[in-house]
């Protein structure tokens, strides 16, 4: 069964499915150059195309303090306003640089529920076209082990395609 996403039918396979929302972003993001917007836009076109996205969107790394994440543009119920790096799943998706994917986030030492709903979580680190991190992605879900590596491996190629890194 397809679902509709700005009057286009997506397909139900999770893996065609992010290759026909990764075409849209492309397309939609075509010429944009401002960081916000492409983070925005990324955010709004996945939490609208898959049911599991409770809450989508970006914590940027902190200018002021560059080993602190402030939120950044989502979509869901209020975010957690700072994380520090090696903290909660987005800190240690920022710390270690690695994809983080979350099936029990109950069971995750150190885990900061920002809303107790969530049951899982995968966080993946987003760099420039010079490597630098600039923000992490983070996706939660109501259900437990919602993300596996076919999300991962999809994020990051959205991710690298939007982001140069």
């Amino acid at each position: 069964m397809a679902e509709a996403f700005n009057d286009k039918l997506l397909p139900s396979g999770k893996a065609a499915r992010y290759a026909a929302v990764a075409e849209e972003i492309a397309a939609v993001l075509a010429g944009e150059t401002n960081l916000v917007a492409r983070m925005a836009t990324v955010a709004s076109m996945l939490a609208n195309s898959f049911d599991d996205y409770f809450w989508t969107g970006f914590y940027v790394v902190d200018p002021v303090k560059p080993e602190e994440l402030v939120v950044g543009p989502y979509q869901g119920t209020l975010g957690c306003l700072r994380i520090a790096f090696g903290r909660g799943v987005c800190g240690v998706a920022a710390a270690t640089g690695e994809i983080q994917i979350v099936p029990d986030v109950h069971a995750f030492p150190g885990h900061i529920a920002c809303d107790s709903r969530s049951a899982s979580e995968i966080v993946l680190p987003v760099r420039d076209a010079a490597g630098r991190l600039i923000a992490v992605l983070d996706v939660d879900s109501e259900r437990s082990a919602a993300f596996d590596e076919t999300d991962a491996a999809a994020l990051q190629s959205i991710l690298k395609e939007v982001f140069g890194g």
